[in-house]
């Protein structure tokens, strides 16, 4: 274990990997895992992050939150570069994957399981394992692969209907299926409560038969990276809490807006953001 500081229970377990995220201003740490941790903590919640990382970087604020990691060399790596043609996305490493055994027994019973792989990492079968929480999924990283040279490219995702039939709650992104409204579609039909990111334009959400759109604050945008996570975050802790999907899909378009404002993980809103969105001022 990397690091395990407590052994106590946990509200919100995470599974996925931290990353190191190569950016022209350096190295910095990143991924599902470190992005919705944070905000679940940011928001009252004892956390858990079930993850395998190299510990070349400094945790900063994941700091006070336990960490069960597998040992490995290094971590999950992402690079991005712009081209004339936008932006292209490499892994230039992988860790190793996560499976059941590697959950501490004491962390095995939390109320909000996130499932948040970002390189096909996190054993999908895990959705079997956790009969007394809400099972919370964010599918990216089931849903992209590389090739030799660790370009990322959109992949089918073969165990999709299988996850989404025992996931509680899932939020997937346009860019997640390209564009795909007809896979949207799929995607809404196996799962109970879907939402859908679609980035300055807010999110939608898919329950009971019925969908809605949630319009963002405009905000200047600094840095978009991990706003979906924030997002997911915001959005499975609220419908936990609240039983509530409108109310859960409000209050993290709100919170994912707040964070473009900052760079990378300074995103995470503070505790006067999220009590004013609780409060509807934004």
């Amino acid at each position: 274990m990397l690091q395990l500081t407590s052994l106590e229970p946990v509200d919100y377990l995470v599974i996925g990997h931290l990353t190191k995220d190569l950016t022209p201003e350096g190295p910095r740490l990143g991924g599902t895992a470190a992005y919705s941790a944070l905000t679940a903590l940011a928001l009252g919640l004892r956390v858990g992050v079930v993850t395998s990382w190299g510990a070349e970087l400094p945790l900063g604020q994941m700091r006070s939150i336990p960490i069960a990691s597998f040992p490995t060399d290094e971590s999950t790596t992402f690079e991005n570069i712009l081209t004339e043609n936008g932006r292209v996305q490499f892994i230039r490493h992988v860790a190793p994957s996560l499976d059941y055994y590697q959950i501490p027994e004491p962390w095995r019973h939390p109320g909000i399981v996130h499932l948040g792989p970002v390189a096909q990492e996190v054993e999908p079968s895990l959705v079997r394992n956790f009969a007394d929480s809400l099972i919370c999924i964010t599918p990216q990283g089931w849903m992209r692969g590389y090739g030799v040279d660790g370009r990322v490219f959109r992949t089918e995702w073969p165990e999709a209907t299988f996850v989404l039939e025992r996931a509680g709650a899932a939020v997937i992104s346009v860019e997640d299926v390209n564009f795909d409204e007809g896979r949207i579609e799929e995607m809404a039909a196996s799962c109970r409560v879907l939402a859908v990111t679609e980035a300055q334009d807010g999110a939608r959400l898919y329950w009971n038969g019925d969908v809605r759109r949630f319009h963002p604050p405009v905000q200047k945008v600094v840095d978009p990276t991990g706003a979906g996570d924030i997002f997911a975050a915001s959005f499975f802790i609220r419908l936990y809490t609240t039983r509530d999907p409108w109310e859960a899909a409000r209050f993290a378009t709100q919170m994912a807006a707040i964070s473009v404002t900052r760079t990378g993980l300074d995103g995470i809103p503070t505790a006067e953001e999220i009590q004013a969105c609780m409060m509807e001022v934004f």
